[in-house]
């Protein structure tokens, strides 16, 4: 609608009519599926709008899927939405890693993807896919505890022990890629873990005394 000076105005929603409500709205979601399937609508715009290629979607129901965890692979059940924490907690029974935050911000659960620390309250267990997970189970050779796992014991970095499995983790994955970690590779390695106890200078000293002991 124009006014006096020719300038347009916007009707107030008590004056607009239920024909032109209509029409405003089927243009608008005429305009989103032309765009949803590839056809060019937006004013200025030139040639056709590149559209996503879509993975295959899962339903409500359960979904077969196989891990590979601490190099043995395991066939579950699950619900799509499941994230690999709950996965590996309540149905392969590894609660080794916990379940703190549940929104990726402590790093209690982290376990390895190929070698890489990753917090799995963050991941759903269905786009694992074939990548290879690890656990803080999955670092000791029977009773045999890893030198990172000895190293938190003697230096006494367990405390409650809440978050140690993360950490544990993440220092393990660093003296992997860096057999010479200085104290602030060290401090770097942890930055995204929240220790309540206070043990991450404990937890420094473990991992450096690790190293050496790897070395020797």
């Amino acid at each position: 609608m124009l006014s006096s000076r020719g300038e347009k105005e916007h009707l107030p929603l008590a004056a607009m009519s239920r024909r032109s409500f209509l029409k405003s709205t089927g243009l608008a979601v005429a305009g989103a599926t032309a765009v949803d399937s590839g056809l060019t609508s937006i004013a200025g715009a030139v040639g056709p709008v590149a559209t996503t290629t879509h993975a295959a979607i899962a339903g409500r129901g359960p979904v077969g899927i196989s891990l590979t965890v601490n190099g043995v692979e395991r066939h579950v059940s699950i619900a799509p939405a499941a994230t690999l924490v709950d996965v590996l907690r309540d149905q392969l029974g590894l609660t080794g890693t916990k379940l703190g935050c549940d929104r990726g911000s402590c790093s209690a659960c982290t376990v390895w993807l190929d070698g890489v620390p990753v917090a799995s309250c963050m991941l759903l267990a269905i786009d694992v896919g074939a990548r290879k997970i690890t656990t803080i189970e999955g670092l000791a050779r029977g009773e045999v505890l890893h030198p990172v796992q000895a190293a938190f014991v003697v230096h006494d970095a367990v405390q409650c022990g809440f978050c140690t499995p993360g950490l544990v983790m993440s220092c393990t994955a660093l003296i992997d890629r860096n057999p010479n970690p200085t104290p602030e590779d060290v401090v770097n390695a942890v930055s995204g873990h929240l220790c309540r106890c206070g043990t991450l200078p404990h937890a420094v000293a473990a991992t450096l005394d690790a190293a050496k002991a790897a070395k020797g």
